[in-house]
């Protein structure tokens, strides 16, 4: 649980961003090969979204142009939450600030387990169903998070830098510098950033064949372990600046009051009840008639 407790907090190391990275690309990679199982397309990458846009305008398909640009704002958009997110955690010194967008992505995972039967049925006017942007946004969210962490040298929804830095890196290995060539002019790869972008590599594709299995045997429900994992990242930290912030108690006290629904007010029971009312003596209709003639 200490563990737990540094992994997702404000003070990072460098042992500490790559365990971290590592869950986070078995995470994305889960989601999105259960999100090609769910609405056939993957959801994270975002340049196959751009492409897209401009077959759409080629092509004149509407539809198709419509679902790749409702995929790339949910893809922003999550992004650019993640980052409101943490940096106003870091101007309230709160050593949850990374452990708070990982709440979200929960809480959003587990809507989509246990609600993602509905969501495939839920229009929205980019063509596409709300499960693809909703997959999306947690992407954006995710990848902002990894980035923001790591100074934008990790990215953990989509491999293709990755990959790219990895055959780098092997070039560098597999390259053989000439016996009289100088020591600061040699050509030498470095062993940790091999390491590191297989390792993300790696993890990306367990949490595929996993995802893909899980969506394939048990359904959407199966995203539910997936968010039980975030959570188990994110609520130590979070736990801990409940305990420690007056002023992160009193925000979350404050957006619970505007959640509940207003009550209805009803009168006091000590109210008195009203006085009775008097009757009068009236004249008769006979003398109101007699005036009248006269």
């Amino acid at each position: 649980m200490r563990r737990l407790l540094h992994l997702s907090g404000q003070h990072r190391t460098l042992s500490l961003d790559r365990m971290f990275g590592l869950l986070l690309a078995f995470n994305a990679g889960a989601v999105n090969a259960g999100g090609l199982l769910v609405v056939h397309m993957y959801t994270s990458h975002m340049s196959g979204f751009a492409s897209q846009v401009a077959d759409g305008l080629v092509l004149g398909h509407l539809p198709l142009l419509l679902g790749a640009v409702g995929a790339l704002l949910a893809f922003t958009v999550g992004a650019a939450t993640s980052a409101m997110i943490v940096h106003w955690g870091r101007q309230h010194h709160l050593r949850s600030a990374y452990a708070m967008p990982l709440l979200l992505e929960a809480a959003l995972l587990l809507v989509f387990g246990l609600l993602g039967a509905l969501t495939l049925s839920w229009h929205t006017p980019f063509a596409v169903p709300l499960t693809v942007l909703l997959l999306s946004f947690i992407m954006g969210l995710q990848n902002g998070l990894s980035s923001i962490m790591s100074h934008g040298k990790m990215r953990t929804t989509h491999m293709t830098g990755h990959v790219t830095d990895l055959g780098i890196e092997l070039g560098r290995l597999f390259y053989r510098n000439q016996r009289h060539t100088p020591e600061h002019v040699r050509v030498r790869a470095s062993r940790p950033a091999i390491a590191q972008h297989g390792g993300l590599i790696g993890m990306f594709i367990v949490g595929g064949l996993v995802g893909a299995a899980g969506f394939k045997y048990v359904g959407f429900v199966w995203v539910v372990p997936l968010a039980a994992l975030l959570l188990a990242l994110s609520l130590p930290p979070f736990r801990r600046d409940l305990r420690r912030s007056a002023f992160l108690r009193a925000r979350l006290h404050g957006l619970v009051a505007r959640l509940k629904p207003a009550r209805r007010r009803s009168t006091p029971a000590t109210a008195s009840p009203p006085p009775p009312e008097t009757t009068t003596a009236r004249p008769g209709p006979t003398h109101d008639a007699n005036r009248t003639r006269s």
